[in-house]
């Protein structure tokens, strides 16, 4: 839903800032420009951009304004509480922007599975709300999970699979995200320059 909404921003924002330049008048098509390039690099940068990629020998975060990549051998764990982090052998913590935590999702979870667990000490069949017939429920496909949580236990499984590998040893390398920072602050810095001009 992120991206959705961040694609919605773009769209508004885009087709405000546009109207505003090609149908402004005076220092309004400035002063549009100067905040679509506020704008736009942040919505990008907090909507569109973050991902994680888990391979083989490395996990590949892409936070806002970062990029970091960690060899399986350098993860120390893998930790949920409010927000999902990855920790580094050396101490270093990173949020999974791209995994956020749904508290709501947890409960939904957790309530699921207490009806597994009253369904697992009963006969397996239960009378679902709203339906007249009864249905059958596997009780041992696994715990429920939140749907990030279920992915924080996927990336876990990887990492001890793969944080011994020869291959998946190495350095962790931080890089700053300068096509999302450049534009911002030179739009923060126009913006500032036209306002403080009047």
């Amino acid at each position: 839903m992120g991206l959705v909404g961040g694609v919605l921003l773009l769209a508004l924002a885009g087709w405000l800032g546009g109207d505003a330049i090609i149908a402004g008048e005076g220092r309004t098509p400035w002063l549009a420009l100067a905040t679509l390039l506020v704008v736009v690099p942040l919505v990008v940068a907090f909507t569109v951009r973050p991902a994680v990629y888990a391979g083989e020998d490395r996990l590949r975060v892409r936070n806002p304004f970062r990029v970091i990549v960690l060899p399986w051998g350098e993860v120390a764990s893998l930790r949920s509480g409010y927000t999902n982090e990855v920790i580094t052998k050396a101490g270093a913590k990173y949020q999974l922007w791209a995994i956020p935590v749904s508290l709501r999702g947890r409960s939904r979870a957790a309530r699921k599975e207490a009806r597994r667990a009253a369904q697992a000490a009963g006969n397996g069949k239960t009378r679902p709300r709203g339906f007249g017939g009864f249905t059958d429920v596997d009780v041992h496909d696994g715990p429920v999970r939140a749907e990030s949580d279920q992915i924080m236990h996927d990336l876990r499984q990887t990492l001890e699979a793969r944080e011994k590998a020869k291959t998946a040893q190495g350095e962790v390398t931080v890089r700053w995200a300068y096509e999302i920072a450049a534009p911002a602050v030179a739009g923060a810095v126009l913006l500032a320059i036209l306002l403080a001009v009047g």
